[in-house]
């Protein structure tokens, strides 16, 4: 009997979480000899094994003006999450995405031992901006994780070890959505058709695409006035947008929870939404979408001179054409909007070309794949401490 396997896992977000959570359980049916977990990570990642030093959403704050209040403690979990790799030398630390907490732990790490091998998981989008990422990180990783097929030349040309292992979206099988069960829980006639509108899931967001939606919404409604609009959203924005539409005369179901919004996936006809991941949960339920966005004017001329790939949506990023309407910035217009969702209601060819490409695009990042990105994931891991020779 070998010894059990000592990784530490930092997390810094629910999206980290939820793939800590899934790596976790693929090592421990990989390793039968036991694989103890510690580190950084949420309720997921809690329930799956880990013991977690602090909680998870610590971490968890975006923008200036939310990390400058807690930049001291921030820092202080940076030293104390170091410490306790340095303390405990495990067989791997593993670092998922948030890659702002984990470069500065693993920094820290390596400047004390070279020796303990150091996994990245999400590799950061140098194929969008700031390609000179790549070379830094190779100083201090000893491997890297893709999601995307084309990522690891990146980092193989600066002498980081990378491995694809796929989006976990393909691992979301199970949320397909269930078309009858949302009509039937709304009492939704089957010849009715649905809208699904997707603002944005951060107040952010909101704020500068909600009105857009909403009038876009209302030019389409008045062409097809029997069309059920409905907007899956989070719980802690469902009210906002509730009071938002009221007087409006749109009258939109608005749902928040995870099954229900999948469901409403898998029914509606069309969708409108803010771009994201959840372009990848469309394509995933064979929901025909359009995509629109808009930025500040400050972070539109940053990002016209960084970002090096011509399209932001991932289905459009991955098949290298513009199979899902992009509508950014002066194009972020309702009208403009209306008439890409009209085209997807009524041209079939439209419609069938998006199907074919979702398809072709989910192969790209595993679906179908007998072995999931989390299990291609352990498999990485484990081959790294094999190779350095420890327990395993």
């Amino acid at each position: 009997m070998s010894s059990p396997l000592r990784i530490f896992v930092i997390a810094g977000e629910s999206s980290g979480d939820f793939l800590g959570a899934a790596m976790m359980r693929a090592m421990r049916s990989k390793y039968p000899d036991g694989v103890e977990f510690t580190g950084v990570g949420g309720s997921r990642m809690t329930e799956a094994g880990l013991t977690s030093l602090f909680p998870m959403e610590e971490l968890s704050v975006m923008g200036l003006a939310e990390v400058l209040p807690r930049m001291f403690k921030i820092l202080r979990r940076i030293r104390q999450t170091a410490a306790a790799i340095q303390q405990l030398k495990p067989d791997a630390v593993v670092t998922i995405d948030s890659p702002d907490f984990c470069f500065r732990v693993v920094k820290k790490v390596k400047a004390k031992n070279r020796a303990i091998p150091c996994i990245h998981y999400v590799a950061p989008s140098v194929w969008a901006w700031r390609p000179g990422r790549a070379k830094k990180v190779a100083r201090f990783l000893d491997h890297i994780l893709t999601l995307l097929p084309f990522e690891p030349p990146y980092f193989e040309e600066h002498d980081l070890a990378a491995t694809f292992v796929g989006h976990p979206i393909v691992e979301r099988l199970s949320r397909r959505g269930d078309s009858d069960r949302f009509r039937q829980k709304y009492e939704v006639d089957d010849a009715q058709k649905i809208l699904c509108v997707l603002p944005g899931s951060r107040m952010s967001e909101l704020s500068r695409l909600l009105e857009k939606f909403s009038k876009a919404t209302d030019i389409l409604l008045r062409s097809r006035p029997d069309m059920l609009v409905v907007v899956p959203t989070l719980p802690h924005l469902k009210s906002y947008i509730q009071k938002f539409f009221v007087g409006r005369g749109i009258n939109p179901l608005v749902i928040d929870s995870e099954e229900d919004k999948f469901d409403c996936f898998a029914a509606s006809a069309v969708a409108l939404a803010a771009s994201g991941t959840v372009s990848l949960e469309l394509a995933l339920t064979d929901t025909p979408h359009v995509i629109a966005y808009r930025v500040s004017a400050a972070t539109a001329w940053l990002a016209r001179h960084l970002i090096k790939t011509p399209y932001v949506n991932l289905v459009n990023i991955l098949l290298d054409r513009p199979l899902v309407p992009e509508l950014l910035q002066d194009q972020c217009q309702p009208v403009k909007m209306a008439q890409e969702v009209f085209k997807l209601l009524d041209n079939k060819e439209a419609r069938a070309a998006q199907l074919r490409g979702f398809r072709e695009a989910l192969i790209m990042i595993g679906l179908g794949d007998p072995e999931t990105p989390s299990m291609k994931a352990a498999d990485a891991i484990l081959s790294v401490i094999r190779k350095r020779g420890t327990v395993i």
